[in-house]
């Protein structure tokens, strides 16, 4: 390149010369952030991708895959540009774009149109149609496009599965609009995309389906991740956290149901440690699903629950300035703010958790599952239920329910809250609107309001100051809570924007180590 090139061109929001200087670099960590499209070719990649660097004049920036599909380009078939994770910027701005983006790969779209998406969100189809095409280049249909066209490929390439069952899976409504729209994004039809992946389907190996554990006809996919990515401490937390019945976990893995829209299913995921080199890596997971429909749903759920789409590069090398967080870092690489397959399901088990111990709200917690959860054969031991769901609970009489009378009565307004719409945990509202709501309800306070925001809506940047194990572990670090926990909270406190990752890496220091991994793999975890 010399520097009379004309300068690439690039969407609001996107330097053009920012981006062709990482282009230049091939820096894996932009990588989701945006796409790199190439007018003599019509193809669009990854910024890391391996192959030669074009002239800038030939470049062009797209802010999704979506938008470069728009364009006329396909996917490069080296970089697998449309595997990419999400943008963390979405999760960071927590936007209108971002939001729809979510309920997009949730497949709402799918299931309840445009119409049904902007409702959601609270606009008018046209305005938000407007909206997405000015932030993202490509309106709400092309988007679910675009999601439809990666689920296929990822079911083409990594499974045995039928092609006519690959469109229906994928939420295609014809084997004709299937066929046309992978032709389309990737310039090879589903045949040719299947003959080029060798003898073997990847995500056989380690994440394999195994008959003790999982349920017959399970589905082995390869969810990516960026690296480096702490599996194991998020195996720990989320181990810490089982509720009988509905998870259940063993060495190197976490399993549970999924109430999901068509039909109920599981997933089991593996979480050794991947690849700590920097760029992507991939978690392998195991679904068992009663409708092939509910793949990109579950697929979205199970994501959100590993916090795939976190930048843990930026995060790690921000947190790591920090004389108090630094050797907690140095530690635990990568760590995650694990998410949630269900909004709701995160804010009852919250109010349960309540001034109580883990142990004491798992105990609790399993009881409600047993008593007011739908029973489910799943073949997989020891997930026998679905969490319960909001309108059931909402019906219950509180005084029934194990738990202090006052906490009871708060735990059954919430979940009547969130059968009713007052109070929406599907990240399709403003987090600040849906603080605000539940702060509005009886018995819900700060701390729960803020647990939820960052378990449930993703918020990168909750800090809970009262939390006792948050004050143990400064403690145990030879901090003064008193001292320091002043200089955390408020706008811009110590260690913003990323105080969420902060926190768990306080939790960490007092969350107890996983069992031995030699341990009967049948029983679940008793942490």
């Amino acid at each position: 390149m010399t520097t009379t090139d004309e300068p690439p061109a690039a969407p609001d929001g996107l330097d053009p010369q920012a981006c062709y200087r990482v282009v230049e670099s091939r820096d894996p960590r932009f990588d989701g952030v945006f796409w790199t499209a190439v007018r003599t070719t019509g193809i669009y990649c990854r910024p890391s991708c391996p192959a030669r660097t074009p002239a800038a004049r030939n470049v062009t920036f797209h802010a999704s895959a979506a938008a470069a599909q728009a364009a006329g380009y396909r996917a490069c078939r080296r970089c697998r540009p449309d595997a990419s994770p999400g943008s963390p910027d979405w999760d960071v701005a927590a936007t209108t774009a971002g939001r729809a983006m979510r309920l997009i790969a949730d497949g709402v779209v799918d299931r309840e149109g445009v119409p049904g998406l902007a409702g959601r969100l609270g606009y008018t189809p046209r305005h938000l149609t407007r909206l997405l095409g000015d932030e993202l280049g490509a309106g709400p249909l092309a988007l679910a496009r675009a999601r439809r066209a990666q689920t296929a490929r990822t079911l083409v390439e990594r499974t045995d599965l039928p092609l006519t069952d690959v469109a229906h899976a994928a939420g295609f409504a014809s084997v004709r609009q299937f066929n046309q729209t992978v032709l389309d994004v990737y310039a090879a039809t589903p045949g040719e995309l299947r003959s080029r992946r060798g003898r073997t389907v990847p995500g056989g190996g380690r994440g394999a389906v195994r008959e003790d554990l999982d349920p017959p006809g399970a589905l082995t996919l390869r969810l990516p991740v960026r690296t480096p990515f702490a599996g194991r401490e998020l195996l720990g937390f989320l181990a810490y956290h089982v509720v009988p019945g509905v998870e259940t976990a063993g060495p190197g893995w976490y399993a549970r149901t999924l109430d999901l829209p068509h039909a109920p299913g599981t997933v089991r995921v593996l979480l050794d440690d991947p690849d700590p080199g920097p760029g992507t890596a991939t978690v392998e997971a195991v679904f068992g699903l009663g409708d092939l429909r509910d793949l990109p749903a579950a697929v979205e759920r199970v994501r959100r629950m590993l916090d795939a789409d976190a930048d843990p590069a930026v995060v790690d090398r921000h947190l790591g300035e920090d004389d108090v967080l630094a050797p907690l870092v140095a530690a635990r690489p990568g760590l995650r703010v694990p998410g949630q397959v269900d909004g709701d399901e995160t804010a009852v088990r919250t109010v349960v958790g309540q001034q109580v111990s883990v142990v004491g709200a798992r105990t609790v917690t399993a009881r409600m599952v047993q008593a007011h959860g739908r029973a489910v054969t799943t073949g997989v031991p020891g997930l026998t239920h679905l969490f319960p769901r909001a309108d059931v609970l909402a019906a219950v009489d509180p005084e029934t329910l194990p738990m202090p009378r006052a906490r009871g009565r708060a735990l059954v307004g919430l979940c009547a809250a969130l059968a009713e719409g007052r109070v929406r945990l599907d990240r399709g509202v403003a987090r600040a609107d849906t603080r605000a709501a539940m702060l509005a309800l009886k018995g819900i306070g700060p701390w729960t309001a803020d647990y939820v925001a960052m378990r449930a809506l993703g918020d990168p940047d909750v800090f809970l100051p009262t939390d006792i194990g948050v004050r143990n572990a400064l403690s145990g670090l030879g901090q003064d809570p008193a001292t320091l926990l002043p200089q955390v909270t408020g706008d811009g406190g110590r260690w913003a924007p990323w105080r969420s990752t902060a926190l768990m890496h306080l939790w960490a220091t007092v969350i107890p180590a996983l069992p031995d991994p030699d341990r009967d793999p049948d029983r679940p975890e008793e942490t």
